[in-house]
């Protein structure tokens, strides 16, 4: 099932349709130049990642008498990597499930939360992943639209006072992917009361939250202080995608249905990859944070290297903002005239490769097709400017 075969919704008042995405579900790889500079995922750098220090406490793990790493374990988790989590997110470690990385978790929200045809509020644009996860419920969306300061909360209530009763809200809280906005700690006390007050679950996605190199950090979560929300969190972006290891920190009472849900799935996550991260964050308390300190200086000067390029290869084209924190831009074309599309194709023949705004979904009201998603992650910044020449060139072929 794509998104334009998702059932009718019967709230045809209330559920815009998305477009489309180009090239979502296709999994036909173009030919690429050998030297393509590709700026399409978000990838952390390898110089960031805690290499040496995963290998030793590996060995450690191994050298650990009775092997218990290579054992089952709880579905829950192993107990030392839950106290862990739950003292960083401040929480009862009872609340603390780990899972098999962010989009296994909120595979897992979906499913304990709503009822098969159930509608769902969604980011507008949104990251397309989550719409394939909402496929295993035969979901129905209605759309919030997202800008500079994340999801819409105003817009979202007025669609909950004209009848709107959606099951669950997906939001990228920060850094939101593709836009990059974040909402603001106002905004998120006041999405919390929307879901307590109309009864619907907030599943609150953070992959980036703790990659933020600029402004400050609010010292008050309230999604983890609410039992109408599911954080979900993962340390794909800062320990490695490769460890498939992240969590949700759960309302009480959703639990025991979460635990037996698991439990007839694969019953719990790696016990040795598990291990490994606890004695890694448990031999060195200051590591993780040393780790984030080396990759919010790095992604920092990126971001800040390809908007400044864009601008220099490229004057006037484009409207470039540089985010506080994440892995991507979120630039717009100024000129109207401008084929988006025809662009990537261009910049794909001129050797750089990125995400157009049309693959990911979106409703009225948004210009998403307008963008491009630029990531620097795992790129240098001399191969920065680079693709920005290389895509100043693509954009003089329309002239």
């Amino acid at each position: 099932m794509t998104i334009d075969t998702l059932p009718a919704p019967a709230h045809t008042a209330l559920v815009s349709a998305f477009t489309a995405p180009k090239g979502f579900g296709d999994q036909t790889l173009r030919d690429r130049r050998q030297d393509a500079i590709e700026l399409t995922g978000g990838i952390p750098d390898p110089s960031v990642l805690p290499a040496r220090e995963l290998a030793e406490a590996t060995a450690r793990v191994l050298a650990t008498p009775g092997l218990p790493a290579l054992q089952y374990s709880r579905t829950e988790g192993i107990p030392a990597l839950r106290e862990w989590i739950a003292e960083r997110e401040g929480v009862p470690v009872s609340r603390i499930f780990v899972t098999n990385g962010g989009f296994h978790g909120l595979a897992l929200a979906i499913q304990t939360t709503v009822e098969r045809g159930g509608l769902v509020a969604v980011d507008n644009p949104i990251f397309p992943l989550f719409l394939r996860g909402l496929e295993l419920s035969a979901g129905e969306f209605l759309p919030v639209p997202v800008g500079r300061e994340g999801l819409d909360v105003d817009h979202l209530e007025q669609l909950l006072r004209g009848g709107a009763r959606p099951a669950a809200l997906y939001t990228v809280p920060d850094f939101h992917n593709p836009t990059q906005g974040s909402l603001p700690l106002e905004a998120r006390r006041a999405l919390v009361r929307l879901a307590e007050q109309y009864g619907f679950v907030v599943f609150a996605d953070n992959p980036y939250r703790e990659l933020r190199f600029a402004g400050a950090t609010a010292e008050e979560e309230p999604f983890n202080h609410s039992d109408r929300v599911i954080h979900v969190n993962t340390f794909t972006k800062t320990l490695g995608p490769g460890l498939r290891l992240g969590w949700l920190v759960l309302p009480e009472w959703l639990v025991p249905d979460v635990v037996a849900l698991r439990s007839r799935q694969d019953s719990h996550s790696s016990t040795f990859t598990q291990a490994i991260v606890a004695e890694l964050l448990a031999s060195d308390p200051g590591l993780f944070d040393a780790t984030l300190t080396r990759a919010r200086a790095l992604y920092r000067d990126r971001a800040r290297t390809l908007a400044t390029s864009l601008e220099r290869e490229a004057p006037g084209t484009f409207e470039v903002e540089v985010p506080e924190g994440g892995l991507f831009l979120w630039p717009r074309l100024r000129d109207d005239a401008i084929d988006a599309d025809r662009l990537a194709d261009d910049a794909s023949a001129e050797g750089v490769e990125y995400q157009r705004g049309s693959f990911f979904p979106s409703g009225p009201g948004t210009d998403a097709a307008r963008h491009l998603r630029l990531s620097f992650g795992n790129t240098t910044e001399e191969q920065l400017s680079e693709a920005a020449a290389r895509l100043a060139r693509a954009v003089q072929r329309q002239s």
